[in-house]
């Protein structure tokens, strides 16, 4: 298991940290509050704010130590320092005497040294020149049969049998792979028919898979370690033998399981005899070697916190077909989008607990993004996503109903035995509101609903889906994403009637609308479906809708704003 800063500090080139962007997020709402609590909340007193003062000297103090802790591992993982001769116990590389080596690769159907199957071999194998071969690979029965193949690569010295050597290195790997079968599903209707004649797993069996490549790394630096400051993460694939007064250690061979990705794989059918294998290898320096050992022990880090095949699958696509710059951004990028979102949430938090009165705010569209939201928990549950996904937006989804109770004034009274809810009154002005509300949404429910149901039912027959519910939820989340910008109609349609744009919260539309150019610019790195791609451009368009509208609609200085706190208000503060 990888330490904490271990999991961080390598990958931060490459992947989002959520750990390091939460501490980032907290850190700097803890900051802002402590040091500018009079945009938050109401004026404090010196005692409350030298309290927030000093705890903002503690975060600040325990941010630098973590800060500059993380920078001494980096540090220490991209520097290893070698071994002089004549201080401490040195560990020579056997690629110094610069043997005649040899490449063989085999396939068996054990992960170990019997009943190989030559692949192919390399005379005079060079460590130093990078290469690419396609080989056809025959498939036993057992693999041809849902059953696995492994490879066995050995590096060994040249004419030897490698079971032969012992100064040979191995390594062992799947060339097969199991996963659901992309060709296995048949459309709702086809699955429903054979549903009763069919075993209750057998839709969800997986299918045996070929990984149609193979990447051969080593490391190609004669370095000389030192025994003692040996990195833990290059000892486990060091051996070592003692030639006479020195200490040498074998070749460094390592296979790339990053650069096996989804697209890929090949399934394997009982007629299948035999399937193309493209080996390729390249050598490496020591801290290319080490960086992409973190990198693959983070891939499977990452399948024990629950992410799925795909999800690692795109990140293998942003390690393995991005340079190192453009990582770089992604993980700036990142850092923003995260702190933005935080800001968004707690500002939107902020607001809606202080909001008094529900003039000029949309209830439709409350209602249209709690719905939106719980599609989106069941879409996230059906598809088995991880708990790191799964848990924000669980608790977006209950800041949502949150929501809903309050722009519908439904208050939950609390008795001995029983609860009481007591639903509140609306003045005038709200009902005015709700007025607007009601004829935007009608207006657009005649736009909306045919469309939907004309989407789903077209889905239905021509696309595949598991069951019914499946079908259900993803013709709901298309919806969600095509139609998501006309839930903000209504909102749009109540600032032009009531000619203001005061009763809105500023701040969180300018945060959501940044976390907007953000994902805009993750397109550019991540695959992304183009459903999410005309969300992040719809939500663009709604933003200058708003600024347009607060342009041409000047605030009114004799309307509260939605704090509950008056032009007027403050006037008579500052004169006294």
């Amino acid at each position: 298991m990888i330490s904490l800063t271990h999991f961080c500090g390598p990958i931060l080139l490459a992947l989002a940290v959520n750990v390091h962007h939460s501490f980032w997020s907290f850190f700097i709402f803890t900051f802002h509050t402590s040091m500018f609590p009079s945009c938050y909340s109401k004026p404090t007193s010196s005692k409350d704010l030298f309290k927030r003062t000093y705890l903002t000297k503690i975060l600040l103090g325990v941010f630098v130590v973590y800060m500059s802790h993380t920078c001494w591992v980096i540090y220490g993982f991209v520097y290893t320092k070698p071994c002089e001769r004549g201080k401490g116990d040195c560990i020579s590389s056997y690629l110094a005497e610069r043997p005649r080596l040899q490449l063989s690769i085999f396939s068996s159907l054990r992960p170990d040294h019997s009943e190989l199957n030559l692949i192919i071999k390399i005379d005079d194998f060079d460590i130093h020149s990078k290469f690419e071969r396609v080989v056809n690979v025959s498939l036993p029965l057992a693999t041809r049969n849902n059953g696995t193949l492994h490879t066995l690569v050995y590096v060994h010295k040249f004419g030897v049998s490698p079971l032969q050597d012992n100064r040979q290195v191995h390594h062992v790997a799947q060339l097969s792979t199991y996963m659901m079968s992309r060709g296995n599903l048949s459309s709702a209707k086809e699955v429903l028919k054979k549903h009763a004649a069919t075993a209750p797993r057998e839709v969800d069996r997986p299918i045996s898979h070929w990984r149609s490549r193979l990447t051969l790394n080593m490391m190609s630096e004669d370095f000389t370690f030192n025994r003692g400051a040996l990195p833990s993460d290059v000892r486990r694939y060091m051996r070592v033998f003692q030639d006479e007064n020195r200490m040498v250690y074998l070749p460094l061979l390592h296979i790339d399981e990053l650069s096996v990705r989804v697209k890929d794989m090949m399934e394997i059918n009982g007629s299948t005899t035999k399937l193309p294998l493209t080996i390729s290898y390249e050598g490496l320096s020591l801290r290319q070697f080490r960086l992409w050992i973190h990198m693959q022990d983070v891939m499977f880090s990452l399948k024990r916190f629950g992410f799925t095949e795909v999800n690692i699958d795109e990140i293998k696509g942003v390690l393995v077909d991005n340079n190192l710059y453009l990582l770089a951004l992604t993980t700036l990028v990142t850092a923003f989008h995260f702190i933005f979102e935080f800001l968004a949430f707690k500002n939107d938090i902020s607001f809606w607990r202080k909001k008094k009165n529900m003039v000029g705010m949309s209830r439709k569209t409350v209602l249209w993004r709690c719905f939106s939201t719980i599609v989106i928990l069941l879409k996230m549950l059906e598809e088995r996503s991880s708990l790191l996904g799964l848990i924000p937006v669980g608790i977006g989804t209950t800041i949502e109903v949150w929501k809903v109770k309050k722009v519908s004034k439904i208050q939950l009274q609390w008795r001995t035995s029983r609860s009481i809810v007591h639903v509140g009154k609306f003045d005038e002005s709200e009902r005015k509101t709700i007025q607007h509300d009601t004829q935007a949404m009608k207006c657009l429910s005649y736009l909306v609903y045919p469309l939907s149901i004309s989407g789903a039912i077209f889905s239905l027959v021509y696309l595949r889906y598991k069951n019914y519910y499946s079908w259900l939820i993803n013709s709901l989340v298309s919806g969600i994403y095509a139609f998501g910008f006309l839930s903000m109609a209504p909102q749009l349609f109540i600032n032009f009637k009531l000619k203001s744009v005061g009763h809105l919260q500023w701040n969180v539309l300018m945060y959501k609308a940044v976390n907007t150019f953000v994902n805009d610019a993750f397109t550019c790195v991540f695959s992304t479906h183009p459903s999410h791609q005309l969300g992040c451009f719809r939500d663009e368009i709604l933003f200058l809708l708003y600024l347009y509208q607060r342009r041409l609609y000047s605030t009114n200085k004799t309307r509260c704003r939605e704090y509950g706190s008056c032009h007027h208000n403050h006037r008579k503060l500052k004169a006294q």
